[in-house]
This record gives C-alpha cells, structure tokens and sequence, in this order.
C-alpha cells in the first residue's frame, strides 16, 4: 500500500508517517522544508520526500503524485501564531483537501482511494445533528469570527460531507476528530465514539498525538476498521486510567 501525507512536518502528521512505515507501507509525504525532518526519514527506502508547497503544485504534478496512492491523509493545520493564524492561505486545510480530492478523482482510476483528514472536536458533523449547548453556540460563534483556522476545519469536512458525499465512484473518506491533544511518547488506550460525550470547550478529554496518529494508521490499513467508520467523523480520547 502507498500512503501519501500531508502537513507530515507537525507533531500528528510525523507520528502518522512513523506509525505508517512500522506497519511495513510505503508513504509519500509532501514538505516545504524536507532539511528538517529526521535523518531516519531520508534513508528510508519506504519514504519518499517531494519537496513542495502544497498548495503551489499545478493540478498536473498533484495527479502524478496521487496516481499511485491506496490512501492520503491530511494531518494540515495551521501555526499558533499571528501569521499562522491570520495569514494567508487561510483555507489551507480546506484547499488541500479539494485539491487532493479533485485530482484523484480526475485521475480515473478503477479502485477507490481513502482520505483522511484530521479536524477537530471543536467541528460538529452536522449529518447528525449532533446537540451542543447555547453556551458552546455562542463560543463557537466567536471562533468563526476571530479564529480564521476554525471555519477551516468546518470547510474542510463540509467539503468531504456535502461534495465527496457517501457513495462516491473514485473516494471514501473519515474525518477524525481529537479532543485535547497533548504530547506522549508511547502508545495507550484509546476511544473512539461517533459523536463527542464531552463538550469540546467546556469538558474538553485529552488524547495523544500518538494514538491519533495510530487510529489514523489503523483506518489506512485495516479494511474492517474502515468499513465501520469510512463516511463518518469518528471522535478519539485516550482511555482514563
């Protein structure tokens, strides 16, 4: 299987890559500043290193690079600073995942290829309908207005809901949604639900980069888990202990 990742640079998308080749699979990734990944990395003969600005590839060399690809995940986000914040392109996520999608699709191929994008908890899926409170309404209201990243997120699955849709001749899709990232070095337990048993800005859980990075993974390779959740925004925290 090939897997190409994108946003492989951060804290989720480098732990996705290396969880990705202990499981034995060749992966692609897509970097702006390739100096700066690990050593171990530009070794690897399952790993190859393309050398791009996402967003700055024509439409022709995104076909070429998806061509051969099982799966893309998107682990894209954007810095927590006033650049990253504010600064352009403040549809990164969302344009990545149109950009990727439309070139597989356009690239014909006859088997259906997986996308995973990694969004946020702070996103309801709206397919459900899932319930928040006024409170959490009101501060979701205020996130759209000042955070740019969060309408982001919100776009991004939106596009993969409402264009991409369930029963797509080329693509099948999952957003994961985390709650509370935090940083471990080691695997734990961990959750999945369908919806969120918390509210994501008054009760926020915790989940390591790690374990969404493994579940990410997981989906990729594990047909069964897919078919449970592929169409869906699986929600993950880590098991209390």
């Amino acid at each position: 299987m090939t897997v190409l990742v994108v946003g492989a640079s951060g804290t989720t998308g480098s732990k996705l890559v290396e969880q990705l080749l202990l499981q034995n699979q060749k992966v692609k990734v897509i970097v702006r500043s390739p100096e700066k990944l690990p050593d171990s990395w530009k070794t690897n003969n399952s790993l190859k290193i393309i050398a791009a600005s996402i967003l700055d590839l024509s439409d022709a060399e995104m076909r070429t690079i998806v061509s051969d690809c099982d799966a893309v995940a998107s682990c894209l986000g954007h810095n927590i600073n006033f650049k990253g914040m504010y600064g352009k392109p403040r549809r990164l996520v969302t344009e990545a995942a149109s950009r990727l999608c439309n070139a597989i699709i356009a690239n014909n191929s006859n088997r259906k290829t997986k996308f995973v994008l990694m969004n946020t908890t702070g996103n309801r899926n709206r397919d459900l309908k899932e319930p928040i409170s006024f409170a959490q309404k009101c501060v979701i209201g205020l996130l759209r207005l000042l955070l740019p990243p969060h309408i982001d997120n919100e776009k991004a699955a939106d596009f993969l809901r409402t264009q991409i849709g369930q029963n797509h001749d080329f693509l099948e899709w999952a957003a994961v949604r985390p709650d509370g990232l935090i940083n471990e070095d080691h695997l734990t337990e961990y959750e999945i639900y369908q919806s969120p048993t918390r509210s994501a800005i008054f009760n926020a859980g915790k989940v390591s980069r790690i374990n969404v990075a493994h579940f990410m993974a997981s989906l990729i390779t594990d047909d069964n888990l897919w078919a449970k959740w592929k169409g869906q925004m699986p929600v993950i925290y880590s098991k209390s202990t």
